[in-house]
């Protein structure tokens, strides 16, 4: 049986995943006429080259790091849309104060376990599949692509992004078959009940993770 630090290692391992699938779109705005998958093949070079041969220069910087992190997610990520999309129905309840509250919250969890994750986790390769731009709607698209670690483990990593105001930015990322968005969504769902529905101490204790027997298991996607 797995033991708490062995669960807590392979936690943060996944979100470590994340945060570099997350990264390599840097920038995905600045070139709205491009498709997603060009986009981000374009940025995979772009972010090696800048934190290549820095690992330990960030890890005693990690102020510098945070910032980095924060500037990145801001250009890729709709953390509005993805904070209402982890609030579900309790979207509709919560006031604009509690709206905007949360949206500072869940970024900053990210920002923070993500600054950390890369300098913690050693990969060897991140590639974009080759054809894996797939169009929904015209106004939303998924890119496929995989984080190869330095043991050879292979990650499969899918984002959703959808383009508004002539930009694309991502909306969810599924790691290993595993829907974040989703989980955190069930997470904030079940503090919600575990709180009587008190949106401020729901906010308050934010602290997301994801289950370490669906990581290891992986998941369907969905």
């Amino acid at each position: 049986m797995m033991g708490s630090k062995q669960c807590a290692a392979l936690r943060f391992k996944y979100l470590c995943i994340l945060l570099l699938a997350c990264l390599w779109c840097v920038t995905l705005t600045a070139q709205a006429q491009q498709d997603p998958q060009q986009l981000i093949e374009d940025n995979v070079a772009a972010l090696m080259k800048k934190l290549e041969g820095r690992k330990d220069y960030y890890a005693k910087h990690e102020e510098e790091l945070e910032s980095l992190v924060d500037a990145s997610l801001d250009d890729v990520a709709d953390f509005h849309y993805i904070a209402a999309s982890v609030m579900g129905r309790y979207f509709r309840i919560a006031t604009p104060e509690q709206r905007s509250r949360f949206v500072g919250v869940f970024r900053d969890t990210l920002i923070d376990t993500y600054a950390q994750g890369l300098v913690t986790f050693d990969y060897r390769d991140i590639r974009v599949l080759e054809g894996s731009d797939e169009r929904r709607y015209e106004n939303q698209a998924s890119v496929k692509m995989e984080v190869v670690s330095t043991n050879g483990e292979v990650y499969p990593v899918e984002y959703t992004l959808h383009k508004r105001e002539g930009a694309w930015r991502v909306i969810n990322v599924i790691v290993n078959g595993i829907n974040l968005g989703l989980t955190f969504r069930n997470q904030f769902d079940q503090a919600m009940r575990d709180n009587n529905r008190d949106i401020d101490a729901v906010i308050d204790g934010w602290a997301p993770q994801v289950a370490t027997d669906e990581l290891e298991a992986g998941g369907s996607d969905q």
